[in-house]
């Protein structure tokens, strides 16, 4: 596992890149309230993903057979890291060009390639994932909602039944791929599962948004009631749905949103002690952008072994870990600073502060809680 870590890549070659996005987004971005810029990846905004489709900067490593870019892995870090840093609205694409498009390509058949891969990268196909559950949480092992056979042969498509909970802005979304269970009983774990594509308009499907503490709906919990799905609905082989959704999963747990969903809060707090010559912080700065500088060499690391074409899943499980420890320690830190400080904040530092507040303990839940990717990491170590 560890020799992921015996080496910090850096995406140099792809500089000219940055600079293009960085410029992309100070005119995209000048209008946005620092408050509205802390919602960054649970931004939806279909028409700015859409302008970044246009630049090719979705898809980025998907092949250019497919309307891809076909760069590293490292490309997509550049530009995954600029547009978290500027709190882009990153929402309505993010789970298309991080982990679904990914996944398609590799055990995805011809025609799901050819069908869905083209849409991502214009923009024009949005996902969601389909994995948490009520009374299975992070255990997905344990998912109760079951597609069976819905005639007498393979070609006779898929009868889906059961709940996912959690899943992010299935509102707006075209499609889903969901982990379910096409044989056996939750006490058979691993085996029987299989991951399906599922088109959600199709009849049967009701999709109720979560209003969050801040008032959001980015969550939603989505039923499946007799839902006819085709046969090409599946992905890959009839129950290789756990080794695929795990490799998955390090997609989702390796990259650079993992540290920065309080890098505006950071950037904003910087930008006031700065306007005042304030330097009595300074030594909480520089942990912070110490253990900043620290996390990020871990996830390009991890970014190294993706582009390498491994499944780094227990490093990408300590990423995961280790940054939202990091993001959720950012607003408490700075709420201690300012309160210690004498003087009350600006209004927009005041407003952002609150809302990643409020919004910070989720950090360590999406992707996988804290105590299920220790567990991960224990086995993945002989501790357990």
């Amino acid at each position: 596992m560890l020799q992921a870590l015996d080496f910090i890549p850096e995406p140099l070659a792809h500089e000219p890149l940055r600079e293009q996005v960085r410029n992309f987004l100070l005119d995209r971005m000048a209008a946005y309230p620092t408050d509205v810029r802390a919602r960054s990846w649970q931004g939806f905004d279909a028409d700015f993903s859409r302008a970044l489709a246009a630049r090719g900067w979705v898809g980025l490593t998907l092949p250019k057979a497919y309307g891809g870019a076909e760069l590293d892995a490292f490309a997509r870090f550049v530009v995954v890291e600029e547009l978290l840093c500027a709190g882009a609205p990153v929402a309505a694409h993010w789970i298309a060009d991080r982990q679904s498009g990914p996944l398609i390509l590799r055990y995805g058949s011809d025609a799901q390639k050819a069908f869905y891969l083209p849409r991502i990268c214009q923009g024009q196909a949005f996902f969601c994932i389909g994995m948490s559950e009520p009374g299975a949480g992070s255990d997905l092992a344990s998912v109760r909602s079951r597609a069976q056979r819905a005639g007498d042969g393979e070609g006779d498509g898929w009868r889906l039944n059961g709940q996912k909970i959690w899943t992010t802005y299935a509102q707006h979304s075209d499609y889903m791929i969901a982990l379910v269970r096409t044989s056996g009983s939750p006490e058979d774990r691993h085996r029987g599962l299989s991951q399906l594509i599922i088109d959600l308009t199709l009849p049967g499907i009701d999709i109720r948004p979560i209003r969050d503490l801040t008032g959001s709906s980015h969550f939603a919990e989505v039923f499946f009631n007799d839902v006819h799905l085709p046969a090409d609905a599946l992905i890959g082989a009839e129950g290789q749905g756990w080794e695929q959704v795990t490799a998955e999963l390090a997609f989702e747990r390796s990259g650079p949103e993992r540290l920065y969903s309080s890098l505006v809060l950071l950037d904003a707090w910087l930008a006031w002690l700065r306007e005042r010559g304030k330097r009595d912080d300074a030594v909480l700065l520089g942990r912070l952008v110490a253990e900043l500088t620290t996390l990020r060499g871990l996830s390009l690391a991890v970014t190294g072994r993706l582009a390498a074409g491994h499944s780094p899943v227990i490093e990408a499980a300590l990423v995961k870990d280790l940054g939202t420890s990091f993001e959720q320690s950012v607003p408490l830190l700075i709420a201690d600073a300012i309160g210690t400080d004498g003087e009350p904040p600006p209004v927009l530092l005041r407003r952002t502060l609150e809302y990643l507040c409020q919004v910070a303990p989720a950090f360590s839940l999406r992707g996988g809680t804290r105590e299920i990717l220790r567990g991960v990491i224990a086995r993945g170590l002989d501790l357990r």
